[in-house]
């Protein structure tokens, strides 16, 4: 078999696995997740930020829902690549460095010292509501 072939049939096994991982993800089920100042429609894909709608491009939206998915819990950049990009993508670091950067610029009062999009040093981010220690649980709308 040319390796040419091999690597057609290899892209296109990837491809589907992609597919079915989107499909077993029912974005249905998450709640609205509130926070004093940052409120987040899964279903609706909408996010405000102190009451105001933020738009949001579809990386930037997967990787807010994948990091709030594992809220509290530090996400490798492998995996966060991985997850959102494609299993082919486990390597590359620049992408989602700047699409934390953009989404820190949309939902931070201040980007430089985020108190939501937390990075791990050298392991990747982890999602946190600001000073969860003190608060509660953010509030939840099924």
């Amino acid at each position: 078999m040319s390796s040419n072939l091999l690597r057609s049939e290899i892209g296109e096994l990837l491809a589907r696995i992609r597919a079915a991982l989107r499909r077993s993800t029912p974005e249905e089920s998450l709640p609205v997740i509130e926070f004093p100042e940052l409120s987040i429609d899964f279903e609706k894909r909408t996010v405000n930020v102190r009451d105001v709608r933020v738009p949001l491009a579809p990386k930037e939206f997967e990787v807010l829902r994948f990091l709030v998915i594992h809220q509290g819990k530090p996400v490798t950049h492998k995996r966060l690549l991985q997850t959102v990009w494609g299993l082919d993508h486990g390597e590359e670091t620049e992408s989602p460095r700047v699409v934390i950067s953009q989404l820190r610029k949309k939902i931070e009062k201040d980007p430089t010292h985020p108190v939501y999009i937390l990075t791990e040093p050298w392991m990747g981010y982890r999602f946190q509501g600001p000073d969860m220690s003190a608060l509660e649980s953010p509030r939840r709308k099924s």
